[in-house]
């Protein structure tokens, strides 16, 4: 009777942790990393603009059309032994289509997208896949598209769907990225909104449609433009998902490049600057936007979309490196102290990160590269790195019990060679909170 007991309990157990809630696959990321620059290229050729549907010859050519090598197993699991333990894999979809009534994707790409999948999967790593520049959709947010734009992408994403509908619940669906008018960053209409709500809805409709394990998967809903400031403040609309779900099993997305005059490398002469925060100020002019500005947007993300019981994704994050010569050392420093601040300040909410990693390297804009992808995976950006993991060890690491409770690791020391160690007691964990 007592063994019956206990094997009932285990199994519950297993039951609860093989279906998390949005909030909890959260929580559970330490880490997350994007592999950027990849299946979201169009192959050579193809106007990166276009609106059009299609899938010519060299379609399977995308994933290096920007210059970067075949993704690779060795690539991700150089990803999770630097210390992430989730991947978001951005993919375009559009010059795949082999046929645009039904939006039918290319079978040769749907495999190819879950290969790279599998490398995470095969890691236990959380994974995100979306649809990324997929122009006809991000580039048309008004009523006059509306109607046509919501069909396809129920034809995509219910494809989509029954293509992954047996994968376990660490792969998390996001339905959009940044969907904007061309060439405008700026507050949208309630047009806008309206189009954008609507992708939202449709998204969660399709998905929930296919059954299987996509019943309760993580659906992940963006702002418009993937811009917090447009989504709080009931902007968003929270999308209805089918009965029993409540919002257990949706989060919300926003991209966080703030304040883009230090993260985006700009050049001075352009209004940029090279330090940010408080404790940076003595050495040279920052941003008006500080600490305290960080903390307190998080905190309404939070009040907003977590206290509806959302989980929040924070789907893309990074700084360009850029520098002076006579002060590299103490700029790349603060670019670690801004890491830190961020994943520290996020994490403390709920809230996940994906820092963007474009494999681009130098000084200046768009330097968001961490990993040299054409040098074994190589770090470049230890400060990134570096910055990351202590924003990581700031806020603790929950240990994951046989019985399903949680107790608090608390950090005890940093090693080398991109490995963050956690000490509690007797045992140590890595950043991923296994023993080690």
């Amino acid at each position: 009777m007592r063994l019956s007991c206990l094997i009932t309990t285990s199994l519950m157990a297993v039951s609860l942790w093989a279906q998390p809630s949005a909030r909890q696959w959260n929580q559970e990321v330490t880490a997350g990393w994007n592999l950027g620059n990849q299946l979201e290229c169009p192959p050579p050729g193809w106007n990166n603009e276009s609106t059009s549907f299609g899938c010519p010859a060299n379609h399977m050519q995308a994933e290096t059309a920007w210059g970067n090598p075949v993704v690779t197993q060795q690539m991700i699991q150089a990803v999770k032994d630097a210390g992430f333990n989730a991947v978001r894999i951005p993919v375009r979809w559009q010059c795949h289509i082999t046929d645009a009534e039904t939006m039918a994707i290319s079978d040769e790409w749907m495999q190819r997208v879950k290969e790279v999948v599998g490398y995470a999967a095969n890691l236990g790593m959380k994974v995100i896949i979306n649809t990324h520049h997929d122009k006809w959709l991000e580039n048309r947010p008004t009523n006059y598209y509306k109607d046509n734009n919501n069909q396809k992408l129920a034809l995509l994403w219910t494809n989509i769907a029954n293509a992954f509908k047996e994968y376990d619940y660490n792969l998390a669906f996001a339905g959009t990225n940044e969907v904007h008018v061309p060439n405008n960053w700026n507050a949208p209409t309630e047009e806008n909104l309206g189009v954008q709500n609507s992708y939202n809805q449709t998204f969660v409709n399709a998905v929930r449609a296919t059954g299987g394990n996509n019943l309760k998967r993580h659906l992940i809903v963006q702002t418009y433009a993937c811009e917090p400031a447009f989504g709080i403040n009931g902007k968003l609309v929270v999308p209805t998902d089918i009965e029993g779900n409540n919002h257990d099993f949706m989060s919300v997305e926003f991209h966080y490049y703030k304040p883009f005059e230090y993260c985006g490398g700009t050049p001075a002469s352009e209004g940029g600057v090279y330090y940010w925060g408080q404790a940076y100020s003595k050495y040279g002019k920052t941003s008006d936007s500080k600490e305290s500005a960080m903390r307190n947007a998080f905190q309404s993300f939070a009040d907003e979309w977590g206290a509806q019981g959302l989980g929040i994704v924070m789907g893309e994050w990074g700084v360009s490196d850029h520098w002076l010569t006579t002060y590299k050392d103490v700029m790349r420093e603060n670019m670690t102290y801004y890491c830190k601040t961020l994943v520290m300040e996020a994490r403390q909410r709920g809230i996940s990160t994906f820092v963007w990693d474009n494999n681009s390297f130098g000084n200046g804009s768009e330097k968001y590269g961490i990993f040299n992808r054409h040098s074994n995976m190589t770090l470049v950006a230890d400060w990134t790195l570096t910055g990351i993991q202590e924003g990581v060890a700031a806020t603790g690491i929950e240990e994951v019990m046989a019985n399903s409770t949680r107790q608090p690791v608390k950090v005890r020391k940093i090693l080398s060679r991109g490995r963050l160690l956690m000490q509690k007691e007797d045992k140590k964990y890595t950043l991923q909170g296994y023993e080690y």
